[in-house]
C-alpha cells in the first residue's frame, strides 16, 4: 500500500521485497542505498549506525505492534514533512507517539 501510494504520488520507488534482493544482508542493502539516490525506508533499526555516514535519507519505523496499515500512517507523513532536498544526510526515526532526526554531523532543528 505505501509503495503504491508513494508511486502515484511521483516517487521513484525500488520495493526488494519479493526479488532477488530480498535477504540482503545490511551491509549489502547499505551497499545499494549508496549507489541508488534514493531514500532508504526501513523497519530495522540497525540502519541508525550509519547516521554519520554519507547517505541519500533514512526513514526508520519503529511501531511497538507494527502492521501494513500503521507502517503506512507512520511513513508517509514522515517522507511528506521533509522536501526533497532535506532528505540527503538526514536520518528520521518514527515511533508511535515520537519522531526524532539527526544529520550527520548534530540534530536537525524543525
Amino acid at each position: 500500500m505505501t509503495v503504491n501510494r508513494l508511486r502515484e504520488l511521483g516517487h521513484d520507488v525500488k520495493d526488494i521485497r519479493g526479488t532477488g534482493d530480498k535477504g540482503l544482508t545490511d551491509a549489502e542493502l547499505w551497499d545499494v542505498a549508496l549507489r541508488e539516490p534514493r531514500l532508504l525506508v526501513t523497519t530495522d533499526k540497525g540502519f541508525t549506525e550509519y547516521r554519520a555516514a554519507f547517505h541519500h535519507g533514512i526513514l526508520i519505523v519503529r511501531l511497538r505492534q507494527p502492521n501494513r496499515w500503521k507502517i503506512h500512517q507512520s511513513v508517509m507523513p514522515g517522507i511528506e514533512r521533509f522536501n526533497e532536498a532535506d532528505w540527503p544526510g538526514l536520518l528520521v526515526v518514527i515511533r508511535d507517539t515520537t519522531m526524532s532526526t539527526s544529520r550527520a554531523g548534530g540534530p536537525v532543528e524543525r
